[in-house]
């Protein structure tokens, strides 16, 4: 296990920056290992910490390589022990703790898969953000694998409350992943603060280098009872919630080998100057990015969490993880928003293809990729068809259902080709076609189609499934021919 574990026959190919890193569609790892140092913030170990690719599937997992027998712990929400002091796993022998500022890099750049080897019990902490751990990711590179990443959509609202610590935490359908934290300590010098991450692309800059906190009550318990042998007011933002002595300032100063600790308006210790007016809410969403990295899969969701914490993000983390486990086959449902901008409206669908009315069935693309499209037909009781088909019990017919499907596909297979109004598909071939639900008027259809293997020679292989909510409508493997159109 101490060399790296990616696959040197794997097929594989690289992305050009890690900005692009979040929109992928295929999982990915580091391009090579990078090794980083740094004291644990609890422990006071000196710890040495390289983080190695992995295969597709292989997720986060760390390696105590100081351990007999060098056991493994896979970051995963079934295995956390501890939250008192940060996030701490276990399992085999092996217990890493301080694990949330590294999954939150991982997430925030897009890494699914690699192996955190250590020589100590504690992840360094560092400055006290996600800072250093982006930037040792950044120096060796993220590297897109040849396996496709699976994402789960939350489709109903996931709601955990705890009355005790008063901490609310709520998880919304969302087209993309989102977090939205609010902190109120009632503190005159923090206020009630709150951050919001909009896009995964955001994190390296927006929240990334948002250093951890804590109250100088807190801070003096601590140092009281040895509980923060790492501490550093380098590695960690201090608030001053009360009026300090010129003698603790100074046992404080000798305590973290200061010449001199002051306090101004500012009531940070030190008078550290903050990267952003709301870091300490910035940082607490930073710890829900990487606690909720536990739940083991990515998700599509808008976390809203109010007050939060280590222990509840991890009950919140156990909360989602049952909820996929439970809805595993919604797994590869496109979620509509319908105010989501479209990437072609009918008037560019009308012009790629040659379907015009009362045979145009694709209303709008929402998502185009090389390999997958989804489309949108908005099922009225004005269609054509239900004039004569069960008029009295109005029921879209299958076999255009299995249009709509291949008129979306035909955008995909004409997607990379100039002129497709010079081109038309025809069916080859329909197969393992089956109709689940009844579409009625009032649906709303999502197409979905995904390339089954590379278009060659103008044929094109899809599996197509159409979808009303999160119920399978209808699916069918769909077999075509891009023909371009003869000059008359």
């Amino acid at each position: 296990m101490s060399e790296s574990i990616l696959s040197k026959t794997e097929n594989r190919k690289t992305t050009d920056t890690l900005h692009s890193a979040n929109n992928s569609q295929n999982q990915q790892t580091l391009k090579g290992p990078v090794t980083l140092h740094g004291i644990g913030l609890h422990t006071g170990k000196i710890v040495t910490m390289t983080i190695k690719p992995a295969i597709p599937g292989y997720g986060i997992r760390f390696q105590r390589v100081d351990l007999p027998d060098r056991p493994v712990v896979k970051a995963d929400v079934d295995y956390v022990v501890d939250t008192s002091r940060g996030t701490t796993i276990e399992y085999n022998g092996a217990r890493v703790s301080t694990i949330e500022h590294t999954l939150a890099a991982m997430v925030g750049l897009g890494v699914d898969n690699a192996l955190i080897e250590l020589d100590g019990p504690e992840v360094p902490i560092l400055d006290g953000s996600s800072r250093l751990f982006i930037e040792a990711i950044d120096s060796v590179g993220v590297l897109e694998q040849e396996a496709k990443r699976i994402v789960y959509s939350i489709d109903t609202n996931i709601h955990y409350y705890d009355p005790v610590k008063n901490v609310d935490m709520l998880a919304v359908p969302s087209a993309e992943y989102q977090v939205t934290t609010l902190i109120d300590f009632n503190s005159p010098v923090l206020g009630t603060q709150h951050a919001t991450l909009k896009h995964l692309s955001e994190f390296r800059t927006e929240i990334g280098p948002c250093r951890t906190f804590c109250f100088l009550h807190e801070l003096e318990y601590l140092l009281d009872n040895n509980l923060i042998k790492g501490g550093d007011l380098s590695n960690a933002i201090v608030v001053v919630d009360k009026v300090v002595s010129q003698d603790e300032l100074n046992r404080l100063a000798k305590i973290f080998n200061k010449q001199k600790i002051e306090v101004k308006q500012e009531g940070i210790l030190n008078n550290i100057q903050l990267h952003f007016t709301n870091e300490p809410s910035r940082h607490k969403l930073l710890d829900v990015v990487g606690d909720l990295a536990l739940v083991g899969h990515s998700i599509k969701a808008h976390i809203i969490a109010s007050r939060p914490g280590h222990a509840t993000n991890v009950e919140f983390a156990k909360k989602i993880k049952q909820y996929i486990k439970k809805n595993k086959h919604l797994s590869d449902i496109p979620h509509y928003d319908p105010s989501q901008e479209a990437i072609y409206d009918i008037s560019h669908i009308s012009r790629a293809l040659p379907h015009k009315f009362p045979f145009l069935f694709v209303d709008k693309i929402i998502e185009l990729s090389d390999n997958h499209v989804v489309g949108i037909k908005n099922v009225t009781f004005n269609e054509h068809f239900f004039q004569g088909h069960f008029p009295g019990n109005p029921v879209m017919p299958g076999v255009l259902q299995i249009e709509a499907l291949a008129q979306t596909g035909g955008i995909l297979a004409l997607n990379n080709i100039k002129d497709p109004e010079n081109y038309d598909t025809y069916f080859l071939k329909i197969d393992k076609v089956r109709f689940k639900q009844l579409v009625r008027p009032g649906d709303t259809l999502i197409l979905k189609l995904e390339l089954l293997n590379p278009i060659r020679r103008g044929i094109c292989e899809m599996k197509g499934t159409a979808y009303v909510g999160n119920k399978l409508a209808t699916e069918a493997e769909l077999v075509a021919q891009i023909v371009r159109k003869e000059n008359k």
